[in-house]
């Protein structure tokens, strides 16, 4: 019978947490809010793209050319990451109880898995150039790198505010940051070319970009993976959250304690609460599910009651 009851609450409590999750979006920057800025960012780097790839073609710059490449990847990164946020707000169904929220992790994992590409073509290209390096236009490289710095600085400053929230919007920041800094490289070649004829700069100057890019890539890689394989995310320290359980009135003990990753910005937990005195009523509930909300930023929490009467081992640890 006691089962039952919890079993019954345990329902309930769930449709509760889930009117909390969306109330809880206000403490995060709302998907719908970046339409605009994927929009500009998106339009302004596709016509870079095209000016960048044919100018370089003409200033005969592996860098412009590989610039121009990687910005490509940039707006296919930007319109996964666009396609992510418009996913995410769509309403959970009868196959995806969840919604379609965690489509941000994949899109975070492919933006990085991108870059990390990008890079690879940009070396092989920049290693093949060193044994002779072709006449390079520095002028023309200075001058359309020069553009790029604009392009990709705006870029990046229209993400800037979410980027710290939401891994998937980071990743898009982090893309136009790159992109920038990655265009300041090839003016500080286009100038020396043009002073000195050193044309194995240009083909340095995309090795040195190449590394930029992938150190600051490797966070956004690493922590996309986390949330993929439902790791608990970085901003939860599970054993304070364990302990602030444990320590709730009535808990004797507590055990299938998992929080994971909903998407890039919301986080999911389950737990059992074993409560030999019985099920303490609703408002007890609510309030742990609160501050869970507030104090560890989990906006989607399910409590499962039991009396502790029998024993429980989660199935997803290894038989003794």
């Amino acid at each position: 019978m006691a089962h039952q009851h919890d079993h019954h609450h345990s329902h309930s409590h769930d449709n509760h947490s889930h009117q909390g999750h969306s109330h809880g979006s206000h403490h995060h920057p709302k998907p719908g809010n970046y339409g605009s800025a994927f929009v500009i960012a998106i339009g302004l780097n596709t016509a870079f793209v095209v000016i960048e790839f044919v100018y370089g073609f003409i200033a005969n710059s592996t860098a412009l050319m590989a610039d121009a490449g990687h910005n490509l990847s940039d707006v296919l990164g930007l319109l996964l990451a666009w396609i992510a946020t418009i996913l995410g707000r769509k309403e959970p169904s009868v196959r995806y109880t969840y919604g379609l929220r965690s489509t941000s992790i994949l899109a975070a994992l492919a933006n990085a898995t991108f870059l990390l590409v990008a890079c690879g073509a940009i070396a092989w290209e920049a290693i093949q150039r060193f044994s002779q390096p072709p006449m390079v236009s520095g002028m023309l490289m200075m001058e359309i790198a020069a553009v790029g710095i604009v392009i990709n600085g705006l870029s990046a400053w229209l993400f800037v505010k979410g980027s710290k929230g939401d891994l998937n919007i980071r990743g898009a920041y982090l893309h136009m940051l790159a992109d920038a800094l990655v265009s300041l490289g090839v003016v500080a070649a286009g100038v020396a070319i043009m002073f000195t004829n050193w044309f194995w700069l240009d083909p340095v100057i995309s090795l040195v970009i190449v590394l930029v890019i992938v150190i600051g890539t490797w966070g956004l890689l690493r922590e996309s993976i986390r949330l993929a394989l439902s790791a608990v995310p970085k901003h939860i320290n599970l054993p304070e959250v364990e302990i602030y359980l444990r320590q709730c009135p009535g808990v004797s003990d507590i055990h299938d304690l998992h929080i994971w990753g909903l998407s890039t910005t919301e986080t999911a937990l389950t737990v059992h609460l074993v409560m030999p005195n019985g099920y303490p009523g609703d408002i007890f509930i609510d309030e742990i599910v609160l501050t869970l909300k507030e104090r560890f930023s989990v906006e989607h929490s399910t409590l499962q009651i039991e009396l502790g009467t029998t024993s429980h081992v989660c199935t997803l640890h290894p038989k003794r």
